[in-house]
C-alpha cells in the first residue's frame, strides 16, 4: 500500500513537526515549573523527578525489547515521567514514585497499544492510582527540610481555604507555598504554557474553556460569590493551571473535534468545581481530567461534523 494512503493511530501530525520535536517542546515548556519546584523544595524534588522519568523510560524500553520495537526516542515517556513527578509531593517514598512510573507506562500506555492508543493520560492515571493506593503518602506535604519550605505549613493552600483559614494569594501565584513539586508556581506554569501556545503545540480551546467554566462555577457555587481573592486562590492552587495547559491538552486523550474540545473543557471545569466544593477533598483536577478522558469517545460521537448532504452523520436522499 502506498504510504500516502497509510492510516495509523492518532496522534496524526500534518506538519513538518515530529512527535519527538513536539515532546521536546513540551519538556522545555515544563522546565520553568519543574525548576521552580526544585528551587522551592530542594534537591529531593530533583531526585523524585529523576526517579519518575527513569522508571517511565526504563519501562517503555524494556517493553520495547519484548515487542521488538523501541519507541523511547519519541520522548513521550520522558514527558510522562516529568509530568508524573511534578504531580507528586516531595516527601513521597522513591519506590512509590517508581511504581507510579511503571503503572503509567506499562498499564495505561503499553498494554493498550502504545502512544496514540492509551484511553487516559498516563501521568494522571498513575497519580490517581497512587492517591487511591497510598492516600497518606500522597497527601503528605510536610517539608523534608531540604529546600526553601522549611518553615511552611504542611497543608496545601486549598486545604486551608476549605477549612476556613486565609491564605496569601500572591505567594500562591509566585509559588512560595506547599503542594506537589510542579503545581505551586502559577507564574512558572503560565510561562511554559506561553511557550506551547507560541509554537502552536496547543491552542486555547481546552484550557480556556476549562479555566473559564471553572471560574464561573466557583462564582456560582463556591460560597463566596465574586470575591477576587478567593477566585484567584482557586485558580492558582491545586494544579489547575498545570492540568489545564499540560494534561487536559494531551493530543491522544482530548477530543479531536473543535466543538468537542469546548465541551470537554467545560466538563472539566464543572467536574473540578464539583470535586473541590462538594466533595471531601480540596483538589479535584486529576480525577476530573481522567473522568473526562473516559468520556472523550462519547463527546466526539455527538460533536463530529455532519457531512455535506447528510443529516446526523447519515446520507439521505
Amino acid at each position: 500500500m502506498s504510504e500516502k494512503f497509510k492510516v495509523s493511530s492518532n496522534p496524526h501530525v500534518r506538519a513538518a513537526s515530529s512527535t519527538a520535536s513536539i515532546m521536546m517542546l513540551v519538556v522545555i515548556a515544563l522546565l520553568p515549573a519543574a525548576g521552580f519546584g526544585i528551587y522551592n523544595f530542594g534537591a529531593r524534588a530533583a531526585l523524585v523527578l529523576l526517579v519518575t522519568i527513569v522508571s517511565c523510560v526504563g519501562t517503555e524500553f524494556l517493553f520495547g525489547l519484548y515487542k521488538k520495537k523501541l519507541t523511547i526516542t519519541d520522548l513521550s515517556a520522558v514527558v510522562t515521567g516529568l509530568l508524573l513527578g511534578m504531580n507528586l509531593p516531595v516527601t513521597i517514598p522513591l519506590w512509590m514514585a517508581a511504581l507510579g512510573g511503571v503503572f503509567a507506562i506499562l498499564v495505561v500506555k503499553c498494554l493498550f497499544g502504545g502512544l496514540g492508543q492509551n484511553f487516559m493520560n498516563p501521568a494522571l492515571a498513575a497519580r490517581c492510582f497512587l492517591v487511591i493506593s497510598f492516600p497518606r503518602q500522597m497527601t503528605n506535604f510536610i517539608s523534608t527540610g531540604a529546600g526553601a519550605l522549611d518553615a511552611y505549613t504542611g497543608a496545601t493552600p486549598l486545604a486551608l481555604i476549605k477549612s476556613g483559614e486565609s491564605v496569601n494569594v500572591m505567594d500562591m501565584i509566585i509559588g512560595k507555598t506547599t503542594g506537589t513539586i510542579g503545581e505551586t508556581s502559577m507564574i512558572a506554569i503560565v510561562i511554559g504554557a506561553c511557550i506551547l501556545l507560541l509554537f502552536g503545540v496547543i491552542d486555547l480551546r481546552v484550557p480556556g474553556s476549562y479555566i473559564v467554566s471553572f471560574a464561573i462555577f466557583t462564582i456560582l457555587f463556591g460560597g463566596h460569590g465574586f470575591e477576587p481573592a478567593y477566585l484567584s486562590a482557586q485558580l492558582a492552587g491545586g494544579g489547575l493551571m498545570l492540568g489545564a495547559f499540560f494534561m487536559a491538552t494531551d493530543y491522544v486523550t482530548r477530543p479531536i473535534t473543535a466543538r468537542g474540545q469546548y465541551v470537554y473543557g467545560i466538563f472539566l471545569g464543572i467536574m473540578t468545581g464539583i470535586f473541590r466544593f462538594l466533595g471531601p477533598g480540596a483538589e479535584g483536577v486529576s480525577f476530573a481530567i481522567v473522568l473526562g478522558n473516559l468520556l472523550v469517545p462519547l463527546i466526539e460521537k455527538y460533536t463530529r461534523p455532519i457531512p455535506f448532504g447528510g443529516k446526523g452523520g447519515k446520507r439521505h436522499g
